[in-house]
């Protein structure tokens, strides 16, 4: 009887675990970028569990980039100064990034009203206690474009 019973509650523990997404990480984000220079969040928690992030950009305004473009950047706290401005001197065409600057973990593309982009890195790139921003490298915008990224236990 007692072992029927281990049998029937091994079957029951793995079908139980088979379809319980519930504790699954959410390894991805959406973020909305708009007209007025704006992102929909201040803060993304990225799960230590993932092995990969995936974030989507998605411009809900209609301006064409050329006037208010947006892009999604990740640096530490403490490059983000420098990455923008020598984003600013890299130009529109090279998404206001200096080519190959390793200071930047994960970018987007420029993008304008109505379009999206997405980009996935690698969560192995994030060190637990260390400060990281996301922001718009379009010049003037990350003053109100940024937030907080931080590597969740």
């Amino acid at each position: 009887m007692k072992k029927q019973f281990l049998k029937f509650f091994s079957v029951a523990c793995v079908c139980a675990a088979a379809t319980a997404p519930a504790f699954a990480a959410n390894c991805s984000v959406e973020v909305e970028s708009n007209d007025a220079m704006q992102f929909n969040t201040k803060a993304i928690s990225v799960p230590a569990s993932c092995k990969d992030f995936t974030v989507k950009l998605k411009h809900v305004g209609k301006m064409p980039k050329s006037a208010m473009g947006h892009n999604w950047v990740l640096s530490k706290t403490a490059d983000m100064q420098g990455v923008g401005t020598d984003g600013i001197a890299a130009g529109a065409d090279k998404n206001y990034l200096k080519p190959g600057d390793t200071r930047v973990i994960a970018h987007t593309k420029l993008i304008g009203g109505g379009e999206s982009d997405s980009v996935t890195f690698a969560v192995s790139k994030l060190k637990a206690g260390e400060d990281y921003t996301f922001f718009c490298s379009f010049p003037g915008h990350s003053g109100l474009m940024k937030g907080a990224l931080t590597l969740a236990k």
